[in-house]
């Protein structure tokens, strides 16, 4: 979205999107996204259009109970963990060949593995059974909110 903008435009345009995510229910979530959408549109066109061609991947989430939004719309584990493999490689530096990169990338994915399992639940349990719930009780998220299913 930001190469869409110019550089003196970036944050207000990363500002006025990230009011799209803090709304407090669905249907003001996709209303949100419908007036940035025209805001945007007034002063960058080609960013209007941008983020209307994604907009139904960007509120996917909103198809989901509100207490897995954070987990759902943020890929911050994924990154942690490609800064940890990176950081963790950066220290050897040169690899005498492929194997070898491949057993200490194995190792750490392995490490965050069982640390995962003993240590952190991303999602509790119940809130894994309220998704599966959801998921059996529709047809497909998008017919959950109609206003959703209207966005393209």
């Amino acid at each position: 979205m930001q190469a869409q903008v110019g550089k003196t435009a970036q944050p207000w345009v990363a500002t006025l999107l990230r009011t799209v995510f803090e709304q407090p229910d669905a249907e003001a979530v996709v209303a949100q996204m419908a007036r940035t959408i025209d805001i945007l549109a007034e002063k960058v066109p080609k960013a209007a259009e941008h983020l209307d061609a994604h907009s139904a991947d960007l509120l996917a989430f909103t198809a989901y109970p509100k207490t897995v939004w954070k987990q759902i719309w943020s890929n911050n584990p994924q990154e942690r963990l490609n800064k940890e493999i990176r950081r963790r490689t950066d220290v050897v530096g040169i690899f005498p060949d492929r194997d070898a990169m491949l057993r200490l990338v194995g190792a750490v994915l392995a490490e965050q593995t069982d640390e995962w399992a003993d240590q952190h639940r991303y999602m509790g349990l119940e809130i894994l059974a309220d998704c599966r719930r959801l998921k059996e009780g529709t047809q497909s998220p998008a017919t959950e909110i109609p206003a959703l299913a209207n966005l393209n």
